[in-house]
């Protein structure tokens, strides 16, 4: 109270001194003897500096104003761009989808053309066993859309396998890789005949294997054509397997045996071709 009571008197007479001031200063006003020079020259040194200060204050406010809208402005302008890159990016996401699409479909039409003695069914795959290679997998089209078993699968330039088992509206593809295939194949560079077998643990490689080629005299070489042959009891003639990678003389030294180079990436298999036409061949040949 006592502190309260002190501060009011105070006050009073800050507001008493200044009303004197002025009222005298006032009265001077009127006398013409009266220089004020002196008292604009103080209060010069006095309320200069603090009008300067006053409008330093202000300019600063205003320029913290405007940094805070323009802060704004920027924040909104950013969340914008970003909806965009995020618009873009989806879309240029659909779009390289839309083109890789669009090349498997361009080298599926241009398998089409190059074996168009055939007819044929397209299927996409829809599901394969587990791990890396589509050793065993599962097409989209089956009995109802004429797909029978022991028909021949091609994709990605060549042979990928051959149905094992049909549904309705689907069909089971054992794939050339796997460890159960054995094709009956031949070398183009030098006519002769080999079996093609399926190894799983060497396609980590990225090859195959050909065992019992004959090539008494060293003709075959490394990149030479290996396309099903024309003994084979259920594929084909003339579709590519592969290619020739590696060649060596049985313990034997009458045949050899070697890798092959795929025409297929078994890594990644879309979409297929189903050849709608049966090997008609006796039974009991070897290999398929």
């Amino acid at each position: 109270m006592k502190k309260n009571t002190r501060n009011k008197l105070k006050s009073k007479h800050l507001i008493t001194i200044m009303t004197i001031l002025c009222i005298g200063l006032i009265v001077l006003s009127f006398s013409s003897k009266f220089s004020f020079a002196p008292v604009r020259s103080a209060l010069g040194y006095v309320v200069v500096p603090f009008q300067n200060g006053i409008n330093t204050v202000g300019t600063w406010l205003t320029d913290q104003k405007d940094g805070f809208q323009n802060m704004k402005k920027l924040a909104e302008e950013n969340e914008a761009l970003k909806e965009q890159v995020n618009e873009l990016t989806a879309k240029n996401s659909n779009l390289i989808q839309d083109q890789e699409e669009a090349e498997r479909l361009r080298q599926l039409y241009n398998l089409d053309q190059q074996y168009s003695e055939y007819e044929k069914i397209g299927a996409q795959v829809i599901g394969k066993d587990t791990g890396n290679w589509y050793s065993t997998f599962t097409i989209n089209r089956g009995s109802e859309d004429g797909v029978q078993t022991d028909m021949n699968v091609i994709a990605d330039g060549g042979l990928a396998g051959i149905v094992t088992a049909t549904g309705p509206h689907w069909a089971t593809v054992r794939s050339i890789i796997d460890d159960s295939s054995n094709v009956s194949a031949s070398v183009t560079s030098i006519s002769q005949n080999c079996m093609v077998t399926g190894d799983l643990r060497l396609m980590d490689e990225g090859k195959i294997r050909f065992i019992q080629l004959t090539d008494r005299e060293n003709q075959v070489q490394e990149g030479d054509k290996v396309v099903t042959s024309s003994v084979s009891s259920k594929f084909l003639k003339g579709i590519l397997i592969g290619y020739i990678s590696e060649a060596v003389d049985d313990s034997n030294k009458l045949t050899k045996n070697g890798t092959i180079i795929p025409a297929v990436d078994f890594e990644d298999i879309q979409e297929v071709l189903v050849i709608k036409q049966l090997k008609q061949q006796p039974d009991g040949e070897d290999g398929e």
